[in-house]
């Protein structure tokens, strides 16, 4: 986080900026209001320390000139004994804090992390008052099909299946469609069913009752019961159980659950989203998903393009997740320099959105700068390249490069950096430790 320090006396100026620099901040200063107008135009600043009575533009001055501009930097100002009415006013202006002269650089320090600290909870519930617009999903001309589909299918009652490869953000387009849904006023409960333990999933999703089973001292209704008059998401639906499978089938026929232990059948009124990054046709053929099921989730499919499958999505993605990631990490990263940007679209990102949001944030964690570089990112190493063709036996095409070899490859070079760590390789391409395990036995991936 950097504090820019504005003050005309030098000696004071730069006291405080070697005093927040022990703290462990990083300062820039300004000599007046016109040197911090450029300085505030230029860079991003977590807070502002700004003397009040300066020449040319003073402190009141320089906090209009941040409202006006729109800038939400907060400022603490610094008075003298015979300026507190102007302190006040300061505060009328939007200061957060004043501190009188001469002060106790401790305290300075104290109220300005307080100042940070609540500027972050306010950034925070911002945030997640923010209702997500379907832009969002992004403006490529697949995700215009798909926010023009979301559009369409959010009104209805009718179940969707969202399909896509794992971190494509199929959550995300759920929870569009709930918010723009007649059920946005009710919960929104979203269930991993593939993060589950199959000895716990049936309790989890339609609830039991007191003395069930061992360990069952209380009742505790479902997730059905819990999503109603909202939406139901449950994601890796490919993953349930066959025995599960006909409970689920059962539900959604009768709009009823019946509880573990129960005798009661208790009607449920949610809306169903499901989600897979499986083929359920391939499932179905091998008789690990029921056909009925998936008839009767599969009335209205939305496909999730892969990211490497609309590179013009990429910048304005990065941009949105940097600004989410600057508010949960306490950072002010302005965004990424053209060769950085230029990087990530030369990658293929296996992990898609998700792999995407781990290496930011393990780049603005460690980051020097406030802008990010290729250095910064330290993008794995792009799968390997095919022999060139003077190599190959003549008149012998080369074998084409499918989306499965490339996953294949992405896989088995994260598993040979991360030395075989299951749990290391999965964090890096944004999975699930379980879909890891999936793909490996998938793919016969051995080390």
């Amino acid at each position: 986080m950097k504090v820019l320090v504005v003050d005309d006396e030098k000696n004071i100026r730069e006291s405080v900026e070697r005093y927040l620099r022990l703290e462990g901040l990083e300062t820039a200063g300004a000599e007046n209001g016109l040197s911090a107008q450029r300085l505030l135009s230029e860079e991003a600043f977590a807070a502002a320390i700004v003397d009040l009575r300066m020449p040319g533009l003073d402190g009141l001055g320089l906090l209009k000139w941040l409202r006006e501009q729109g800038l939400r930097v907060p400022v603490i100002m610094i008075s003298a004994y015979g300026e507190i009415r102007d302190a006040v006013e300061a505060m009328k202006l939007g200061a957060r804090d004043y501190v009188v002269k001469p002060f106790d650089p401790e305290e300075l320090v104290v109220r300005l992390k307080r100042v940070l600290e609540n500027r972050r909870l306010e950034a925070e519930v911002e945030l997640a008052a923010a209702p997500e617009g379907l832009e969002v999903l992004g403006d490529s001309p697949p995700m215009r099909e798909i926010r023009a589909m979301v559009e369409k299918v959010a009104g209805t009652p009718s179940t969707v299946m969202i399909t896509g490869e794992s971190g494509t953000g199929k959550e995300v387009v759920a929870r569009l469609i709930h918010s723009l849904s007649g059920r946005a006023d009710g919960p929104f409960v979203p269930v991993n069913v593939g993060g589950i333990p199959e000895t716990l999933l049936e309790s989890e999703l339609f609830g039991y009752e007191k003395g069930a089973f061992t360990g069952a001292d209380r009742r505790k209704p479902g997730m059905f019961e819990l999503a109603s008059t909202g939406s139901l998401f449950l994601d890796e639906i490919g993953d349930m159980p066959l025995h599960l499978q006909v409970k689920l089938l059962r539900v959604l026929a009768d709009r009823r659950v019946q509880r573990l232990g129960g005798t009661l059948p208790i009607p449920v009124d949610a809306r169903l989203i499901a989600a897979t990054n499986r083929d359920l046709n391939a499932l179905v053929a091998q008789g690990r998903f029921r056909e009925d099921l998936y008839y009767r989730l599969n009335v209205i499919r939305l496909e999730v393009p892969p990211l490497r499958e609309r590179p013009g999505d990429l910048a304005p993605l990065v941009g949105r997740l940097i600004r989410r990631l600057n508010v949960r990490l306490g950072k002010s990263i302005r965004g990424v320099d053209a060769q950085a940007l230029e990087a990530m679209r030369a990658y293929p990102f296996p992990g898609n959105v998700r792999e995407l949001e781990n290496l930011l944030e393990r780049a603005m964690i460690f980051a020097e700068s406030d802008l990010l570089g290729a250095g910064d990112l330290a993008l794995p190493a792009a799968p390997a390249r095919s022999p060139p063709s003077a190599a190959r036996s003549p008149g012998v095409a080369p074998a084409p490069r499918t989306l499965d070899n490339l996953e294949r490859e992405a896989i088995l070079n994260a598993l040979r950096r991360w030395e075989g760590s299951r749990t290391r390789t999965a964090a890096e391409l944004g999975i699930s430790r379980r879909t890891l395990l999936n793909k490996i036995k998938e793919y016969g991936i051995q080390l």
